[in-house]
């Protein structure tokens, strides 16, 4: 992995709304060492904070990293996805020029995506291996492969590059068959 900044997780946990009562099973799913993104945005503000302390709690046992994704601070957050600030920085990619704004704002991992389809985007269309690694190349902070994402599909784009993988599904109950590989 680059040696930028140090070390980040390698396996990621996004969360969101779909993923109900079962996102206290992914949370335990991700290996000790593991990281989450707290993306709650449509959840109300005061729900939110509750939310994510209950989260935080449990990360804490499980020493695994927290960041959150949105404008509003919480507390106990260890740094922002998406965004400039404290803690750790990881950043969204979409192509190479939103890959080169993740050097520009300090990040410690760019999170390149959608790979491959996925259930959070239905219909959206998909980098694919090759050219998600084309946006990867060459970055000296850690590549992240979100989307459509599990153990399988990344031990193949291990060899192209990427660091680590993140996704929601592949941590919780919901089934990816509906999704094309």
């Amino acid at each position: 992995m680059p040696t930028r900044h140090p070390p980040v997780p390698t396996r990621w946990l996004m969360t969101d709304e779909r993923m109900g009562e079962g996102l206290w099973r992914a949370i335990r799913r991700l290996p000790r060492g593991g990281g989450v993104i707290f993306r709650h945005h449509a959840t109300a503000a005061a729900e939110r904070r509750r939310l994510f302390a209950r989260v935080r709690q449990i990360t804490r046992v499980r020493d695994l990293v927290l960041l959150r994704a949105g404008p509003d601070r919480l507390p106990g957050e260890q740094g922002v996805h998406g965004r400039r600030g404290g803690g750790i920085v990881t950043w969204p990619a979409h192509d190479r020029r939103e890959a080169r704004r993740a050097l520009v704002a300090g990040a410690y991992a760019v999170f390149v995506s959608p790979v491959f389809p996925t259930r959070s985007h239905p219909g959206a269309p998909s980098l694919g291996a090759r050219r998600a690694a084309r946006i990867a190349r060459g970055m000296p902070i850690a590549r992240i492969a979100l989307g459509g994402m599990d153990e399988t599909r990344f031990r193949r784009l291990k060899a192209r590059g990427f660091d680590g993988y993140a996704g929601i599904d592949c941590w919780s109950d919901q089934k990816r068959k509906a999704v094309p590989r």
